[in-house]
């Protein structure tokens, strides 16, 4: 994950002094100019200097009653899979030390005793589920807490000292900026229009550094192995570094996030009443989608590539391609082609869905090779948000069972859930008890793809897509801040039954259920 390998860290502190900036090190001091443009939207950020919390963190045995019940007639295995990734997640769970310039508890992403970036932005999205019990998005602040003054993040900090583990300008340095993403798919579970305000600020800073040190003048965006996220897959031209170089290239994955990040930011803004902040973002967002569609599209092959710096594409099938459906940018004619990689057997297809490299790139691994054929929890979520956002809920239904059913087969032998998963066998790969973001597939592709139930908040709305034919549901389910759900499908004999729903709710939620033979809607805790 991350190419996360140790290495002494040689820079222990700085400090600004004036127009310089002083390094202590080991053997000396260095003096370096202060380069540092300050983004005025850095000054609203209300993170910086915040009193760190003082509050305990949880114990699982306390708190498991307060968590989400689910049940599931035929499948014991799932749900106990599902309440082994909370045990562990309560297990990870952290206060700051004195010297991190942490101000929240937060959840350890579970590899070596540092928070990473976009490791934190997707456990955050199966920590909502937990929300009345820990405040897993908290996790985030911390990073908020560490924004440089022109807007820059680091992706990988020291827990125990805060030390930041790359300089600004390494083109490791951070992302994959999802971090807007994160804040909205919480948006949408709790309408919190208060946090909307406070994280607004310091997204649209970061933002801001990311175009400016991460994009080519065409507009596309760039990373590197380690800085992309998936670190070892086969994606640079020769002569530059696997893990560290950008190759001069314009990374697919990188320039969609960017198209992702800058439509979210957009929709906050109309939110907050902050529209005027970001009209260069709806600009940008229209000329990257048209140079992607122009220049990054492979018409034969139906499949969005990375761009190298003669204008030639790779001819790599990478995962990240499928930022595409989540930033809503492909063309309606193009779409069920580009989809269509993920039924085929001879890509992505395999039997256990989905792998991040194509298997037929002579560098696939089928017994994973980490980003090389691996299957990720965050990835294949990407993936069935991105399918649910462009209408193929039917694929990302079939894709979230096999996911669940495969972790859940290695759950029941190995007692465990792992770092990443084999695509052509039952096996769990590197690190173990790793929630970490691998509990989003026991618990938010459980609850959302497999049960089928999706929460829209600002709309006082819930979504079931009813799939599964066996008895199901959950008890003590979030809504919003105070909403507590009852919910329960009685069992079906086919798919075109209409479901028997048990629901309960103790605020109004209009309850909108979705079959293979129709919908209808149900008004809930309305008195």
């Amino acid at each position: 994950m991350l190419g996360r390998k140790s290495y002494m860290v040689i820079v222990v502190v700085f400090v600004m002094m004036f127009d310089c900036i002083v390094i202590a090190r080991q053997g000396g001091t260095m003096n370096y100019y202060n380069t540092y443009v300050v983004n005025p939207l850095v000054e609203e950020n209300v993170f910086l200097g915040m009193e760190p919390e003082r509050a305990k963190v949880p114990k699982f045995e306390r708190i498991k009653k307060d968590l989400p019940q689910p049940f599931w007639q035929t499948n014991t295995d799932a749900i106990s899979c599902y309440w082994k990734a909370w045990e562990i997640a309560f297990r990870n769970v952290r206060k700051p030390t004195p010297k991190s310039g942490f101000i929240a508890n937060f959840i350890d992403p579970a590899f070596n005793n540092r928070i990473f970036m976009w490791d934190t932005a997707y456990i955050v999205m199966f920590g909502r589920y937990g929300i009345r019990t820990f405040n897993f998005q908290r996790s985030i602040d911390n990073f908020y807490a560490h924004q440089h003054s022109d807007g820059f993040i680091c992706r990988e900090i020291n827990e125990s000292d805060g030390a930041e583990i790359f300089h600004r300008f390494d083109p490791s340095s951070t992302g994959p900026n999802i971090l807007p993403w994160s804040e909205w798919e919480y948006y949408l579970n709790f309408a919190d229009n208060e946090r909307l305000e406070r994280v607004f600020p310091p997204l649209l800073a970061f933002y801001k550094w990311f175009r400016t040190w991460r994009s080519w003048p065409d507009g596309t965006y760039y990373s590197s192995g380690w800085g992309c996220g998936m670190d070892n897959q086969p994606r640079l031209p020769g002569g530059y570094h696997a893990n560290w170089s950008h190759g001069h290239m314009s990374w697919i994955d990188t320039t969609l996030q960017a198209i992702l990040a800058g439509k979210i930011l957009v929709q906050m803004a109309d939110i907050i009443n902050r529209r005027d902040d970001v009209c260069d973002i709806e600009k940008e967002i229209e000329q990257l989608t048209q140079f992607v569609n122009s220049k990054m599209w492979d018409d034969k092959a139906a499949f969005y590539y990375d761009r190298f710096r003669d204008g030639r594409l790779s001819k790599v099938k990478t995962i990240g391609a499928y930022w595409a459906l989540l930033a809503d940018i492909v063309p309606k004619e193009r779409l069920g082609r580009f989809i269509e990689h993920l039924n085929n057997p001879d890509e992505f297809n395999r039997p256990h869905r989905v792998p991040t490299l194509s298997a037929d790139n002579p560098f696939y691994e089928p017994t994973g090779g980490y980003w090389r054929g691996g299957i990720w929890a965050p990835t294949n979520y990407m993936i069935l948000r991105g399918l649910s956002k462009v209408g193929y809920d039917d694929l990302a239904y079939e894709i979230a069972v096999n996911h669940l059913n495969n972790v859940v087969e290695v759950f029941r032998e190995t007692g465990t859930i792992w770092e990443n998963y084999a695509p052509e066998f039952v096996k769990g790969n590197n690190k173990k008890d790793f929630v970490g973001w691998s509990g989003l597939s026991p618990i938010a592709v459980l609850f959302e793809y497999v049960f089928g139930l999706r929460l829209d908040v600002s709309n006082s709305q819930l979504i079931w897509d009813v799939r599964l034919l066996n008895e199901h549901g959950v008890k003590n389910y979030p809504f919003g801040d105070r909403g507590t759900l009852g919910l329960k499908c009685n069992k079906r004999q086919c798919g075109s039954e209409e479901p028997i729903i048990e629901a309960t709710s103790v605020v109004p939620v209009n309850l909108i259920i979705k079959w293979e033979g129709g919908t209808k809607s149900i008004v809930l805790g309305d008195n």
